[in-house]
């Protein structure tokens, strides 16, 4: 199969511009691939804990931390123990959880350090948003370093609305300096306030990346796409508002994206 041919299996049917977009950032000298896991390499499941990513997108994963000069990283809303339990990558890919709160970098060991304020806080949230949680069907409680999600993807849609209002009530009336995201079906509180934007800045100074390549699908992702600079490259995973300069339907052409991007980085380190 010539370039041409193995190109066109794999692109199926992605935008040429995209294609074209994906082409040029492959030069790049140092590349950094930083990927949101939910909605974007997996698709999104009823019990998060059973979320894995696609066997395509893995695979090009894989693919891409083995080239030279390219680093890749997950960047997510999980807490840093569910990111690695549901990722499954190698200790070569790098890690983020709770949207830069907590980061595993390539010291294993790296763990937030929250200060007796911050402890103190953590436990007034977990009263308040346990009590919303135990009092509506279907909302579950997530606990995170810095805060918690409280999720309502099997609840009704006016039991969710429900456990919005009321959660978002009560938290505020006890601190009124909480860091609160809106997800898709989730409301996380956190004692913290990082972006997944200012992330993606912490990772492109640590891998002294030329270039930067972001893929996401929720509305924390959009940060990360504000942050992008002309020479990289953002795609919006499914629908909804965005920043990204492109879009495709769901994980399955992530995973097309992320195997064109490696076929054409293999190629053009080859070349070097």
């Amino acid at each position: 199969m010539d370039d041409r041919a193995g190109t066109a299996a794999v692109s199926g049917g992605l935008p040429e511009s995209l294609v074209g977009a994906l082409r040029e950032l492959a030069r790049t000298r140092r590349l950094l691939v930083a990927l949101d896991f939910d909605g974007t390499l997996a698709p999104e499941v009823d019990s998060p804990e059973r979320a894995r990513a696609l066997p395509e997108a893995r695979e090009a994963v894989l693919r891409l931390l083995e080239l030279p000069r390219t680093r890749v990283a997950v960047v997510s809303g999980r807490a840093l123990r569910s990111l690695v339990e549901v990722a499954q990558l190698p200790d070569t890919a790098l890690l983020v959880g709770s949207h830069g709160i907590e980061l595993r970098l390539d010291d294993p060991y790296t763990r937030v350090q929250l200060d007796t304020a911050e402890l103190e806080r953590v436990d007034v949230l977990h009263e308040v948003l346990s009590q919303v949680a135990d009092s509506i069907d279907d909302v579950w409680l997530e606990a995170k370093p810095a805060g918690f999600a409280l999720h309502t993807r099997l609840a009704t849609e006016q039991n969710s609305r429900l456990a919005h209002l009321v959660a978002l009530s009560e938290a505020q009336a006890e601190d009124d300096d909480l860091t609160i995201r809106e997800g898709k079906n989730v409301l996380e509180f956190a004692v913290r306030s990082t972006t997944k934007g200012e992330a993606l800045e912490h990772l492109r100074r640590y891998t002294a990346a030329d270039a930067v390549f972001y893929a996401g699908d929720d509305t924390t992702d959009e940060d990360a796409f504000d942050a992008l600079q002309p020479d990289d490259v953002g795609v919006k995973s499914g629908p909804g508002a965005t920043l990204a300069p492109f879009r495709v339907p769901g994980p399955a052409e992530i995973a097309e994206v992320l195997s064109l991007l490696a076929l054409f980085r293999s190629g053009d380190l080859h070349e070097q």
